[in-house]
């Protein structure tokens, strides 16, 4: 009989592809995951894993194994759905990890609708960025995800999670005061091709869309300034130090010091934000108003 409890340890070695990696997810020592490998290893009767100086990559047999081992967590996602449904349970703690803007627009709204609608649920937000939060949930230490959709994430139909579509918006160009182009009512990005530019570190969604939406404008854009606080590159570059594409939610209600935004012309890089949890427990008593309340704040956000 196979432990499920070594499964989700496979998936963690699958989704980050060294033990160590693996072990520090799970709170455990990479010798605890060492030992419930090879003791999965002896459960089915088939080496799992193939090791080299680079990590891990699972075997053929270990890939038939993983496909099942999706199905086997999601299905006990939902046991315990099931169970706590019958058990009344619709109280107690949901942990919800976000990324700033994020919190702001639909969790700390979702917050006020759960304290009316549904007191016995109590939210507890964790602050990370939209690359962060979904290992976060598959790793189980946040039960659920608002991210947004970047290079490298999980795809929409990936069989580990399950997916509510919250909002979309548009990046708008932020550019000095001075700027040439504030005259224009849109701004074509490729006549920002020449100016510093001001955006994300790597690794942050938001710094793979400025990338792509400056390369669908026929060139690479010049990144001399790095910060993942949104007023700080609009500050940026209402100093005068470069130009910045900024999601339209990040502007709402922020100082605009010699600073203007603008529309960019023709399509716009676009943030899409959705909330995510482990597959099967989207029908949990505690998750599902969660959900439903974050949806409903969402629904008010408007992306002009």
């Amino acid at each position: 009989m196979i432990d499920p409890r070594r499964l989700r340890i496979l998936r963690a070695v699958a989704d980050h592809r060294t033990v160590t990696a693996a072990a520090s997810a799970l709170y455990l020592t990479p010798s605890a995951v060492s030992q419930q490998l090879n003791a999965l290893e002896q459960e089915t009767g088939h080496a799992l894993l193939i090791r080299s100086g680079k990590g891990v990559r699972l075997t053929a047999a270990g890939e038939i194994l993983l496909a099942h081992t999706h199905a086997v967590l999601a299905q006990l996602e939902r046991a315990e759905a099931e169970l706590a449904a019958y058990a009344g349970g619709a109280s107690g703690e949901v942990s919800v990890a976000a990324f700033a803007t994020g919190i702001a627009e639909v969790v700390a709204p979702a917050t006020v609708r759960l304290a009316v609608e549904h007191p016995d649920i109590r939210l507890r937000v964790r602050d990370a960025e939209g690359d962060e939060s979904l290992p976060l949930v598959l790793d189980g230490e946040a039960d659920l995800a608002v991210a947004v959709e970047y290079r490298g994430a999980p795809r929409e139909d990936d069989i580990r999670l399950a997916r509510v579509p919250l909002y979309a918006e548009p990046f708008d160009a932020v550019l000095h005061t001075g700027h040439p182009l504030v005259r224009s009512e849109r701004v074509e990005l490729a006549e920002l091709r020449a100016d510093d530019w001001i955006g994300p570190y790597p690794g942050n969604p938001c710094h793979d869309m400025v990338l792509l939406a400056c390369e669908l404008a026929g060139f690479q854009p010049r990144l001399v300034h790095s910060s993942d606080d949104f007023r700080a590159v609009v500050a940026l570059a209402g100093a005068g130090a470069g130009v910045a594409l900024v999601p339209r939610s990040a502007l709402r209600g922020m100082e605009l010091k010699d600073a203007v935004v603008r529309p960019v012309a023709g399509p716009a890089a676009t943030r899409r934000v959705f909330a995510a949890v482990r597959r099967g427990a989207e029908t949990h008593p505690l998750i599902r108003p969660v959900l439903d309340a974050l949806a409903d704040s969402a629904a008010g956000i408007s992306p002009h």
